[in-house]
């Protein structure tokens, strides 16, 4: 089974932000039943900052190994909210390594809009995460067409992996046996 986690940033408990990024989701997968979890980040905040907690551990670790992490968050100060940061800082260099990973903001406008390629994209790189297309912006101004925008988003994310197909399909033995040999690294690794 697919293993989705959707991460958000908002310091309002159950926000719009989440929602829309759920509902993006659900639309991407259509009638698929991932497990998918949604982390809550403001839920959180008590352990947020302890070093170690074996909560936030566990929370990070649940994206560390999704098929499919979405980052959410609001737009504050043209970026994305410190909460998200500061759960993201938690990582060690490469912590999100190879994880298929979305960037989403919302905000109230269109000044912010390129918001998610420029601060959030470039975050979840640098963690090593696998962002297939660029940042995903929902303007909230226009939540009376919420529903028509997101399928868009959906289709164009869907889209731009299918266009990694061919690739994936023709490299499917090299991608084996650098599976396997990194499966092999992982084994001794634990055994040394």
């Amino acid at each position: 089974m697919m293993k989705i986690t959707i991460v958000v940033g908002n310091p309002k408990p159950a926000s719009r932000t989440g929602k829309l990024a759920q509902k993006l989701v659900e639309r991407m997968f259509g009638g698929a039943d991932p497990d998918l979890q949604v982390i809550d980040l403001v839920e959180h905040v008590d352990q947020l900052f302890v070093w170690p907690s074996e909560r936030m551990a566990a929370l990070n670790a649940r994206v560390a190994e999704s098929d499919l992490a979405v980052f959410a968050s609001p737009t504050y100060k043209a970026s994305y909210t410190g909460l998200l940061k500061s759960f993201l800082d938690r990582y060690p260099m490469n912590g999100l390594n190879r994880v298929p990973s979305l960037a989403f903001m919302t905000g109230g406008g269109l000044a912010h809009s390129l918001a998610p390629t420029t601060t959030l994209v470039p975050l979840l790189h640098e963690l090593g995460a696998v962002v297939p297309y660029r940042g995903l912006y929902f303007n909230t101004e226009r939540m009376d067409a919420a529903d028509e925008i997101l399928d868009d988003f959906a289709r164009e994310v869907l889209l731009a992996l299918g266009r990694c197909m061919p690739v994936i399909q023709a490299t499917a033995p090299q991608i084996q046996a650098a599976a396997d040999a990194e499966k092999m690294v992982q084994q001794e690794k634990a055994h040394a």
